[in-house]
């Protein structure tokens, strides 16, 4: 009786095994908002994508941009470093990339990602016209 006392008494002091979810690094968090970006720029289907003067659809401008992410390597860090060495003009050229909408509205990519990038930190918020 005595040793079922005490197994119970060390039961009860010890602590429960904590099953946790590994940390996600703010590397990762960084990795997920580029890849969310480069997925809306995928998704615009119906958008042409203005890069040195000529027009691409969209699956061409996400490839691009995932082509110059590679290039950036370790210059980028963050979601606004991806946008702004990345996403926001031709480094050739100088040139601003640009996305022509069905409607024919002109918005730069920088403004458009950007846009975005706050959607996705603040998802309560009220879509955007884009």
């Amino acid at each position: 009786m005595c040793a079922a006392l005490c197994i119970l008494l060390l039961t009860e002091l010890l602590p429960a095994p904590v099953f946790s979810q590994p940390a996600i690094s703010q590397q990762e968090i960084e990795q997920h908002k580029i890849q969310y970006l480069i997925s809306t720029i995928a998704d615009l289907k119906d958008a042409r994508f203005i890069r040195n003067g000529s027009e691409y659809d969209a699956q061409q401008a996400a490839d691009h941009l995932r082509l110059k992410l590679r290039y950036a390597g370790d210059r980028v860090k963050t979601a606004e470093d991806f946008i702004v060495y990345c996403a926001t003009g031709s480094s050739m050229s100088g040139d601003k990339y640009r996305i022509k909408f069905a409607d024919g509205r002109l918005v730069d990519s920088a403004t458009f990602l950007r846009d975005k990038l706050a959607a996705y930190l603040a998802p309560q918020s009220a879509p955007h016209p884009f």
